[in-house]
C-alpha cells in the first residue's frame, strides 16, 4: 500500500497517535502532517496540507482525526482530489469505500475507543472501491 497521509487537532491527537501506531504495525508507511502535541490548534492548517499532498497525487489515502470529525473533513473537502467521510463505526467506513471510493478516513476523536478506532480503521483499509453504478455517482462529486 501506498504511504497515507495522516492529520488532527488537539482534540484528535491521541486517537491519530493510536492511528499511527496501527498503520506502522502494518508495515505502511506514514506522512504526519500534524498536529503533533494535544495543545490547542485550528484543524483547517493540517487539514488543508493533507489535502494539498492527495490534490497533487504525493498521497492516494489519508486518516484524519478531530473532535467530532466534521470540521477536518469540512476543510478537506474543499480539495478536488478529496473525499474524506465521515466514520464512527466499520459498517459506514466499508460502505466508505466500497459506495463512494472515500479516501480519507475521517474519525470522531472524542466518540470512539480505541478498539472501535481500531475497527473502523481496519474495514477502511481492507474494502475496496465496488465501482458499477457508484462510479457515475462519484463522478458528480466534484464541482
Amino acid at each position: 500500500m501506498q504511504k497515507l497521509g495522516l492529520c488532527c487537532d488537539h482534540a484528535g491527537y491521541e486517537i491519530k497517535e493510536f492511528v499511527k501506531t496501527l498503520l506502522l504495525e502494518r508495515g505502511i508507511e506514514v506522512e504526519d502532517f500534524g498536529a503533533h502535541s494535544s495543545e490547542r490548534v485550528d484543524y483547517p492548517d493540517f487539514a488543508h496540507a493533507m489535502g494539498r499532498a492527495i490534490d497533487l497525487g504525493q498521497l492516494a489515502m489519508g486518516v484524519a482525526v478531530c473532535g467530532s470529525g466534521n470540521g477536518i473533513s469540512m476543510a478537506l473537502n474543499k480539495h478536488r482530489s478529496v473525499r474524506a467521510a465521515l466514520c464512527w463505526n466499520a459498517e459506514i467506513a466499508a460502505l466508505a469505500r466500497a459506495h463512494n471510493d472515500a479516501n480519507v478516513l475521517s474519525i470522531p476523536g472524542r466518540f470512539v475507543s480505541q478498539e472501535q478506532c481500531r475497527e473502523i480503521v481496519d474495514a477502511f483499509l481492507t474494502s475496496d472501491f465496488e465501482g458499477g453504478r457508484h462510479t457515475g455517482r462519484v463522478a458528480k462529486i466534484p464541482l
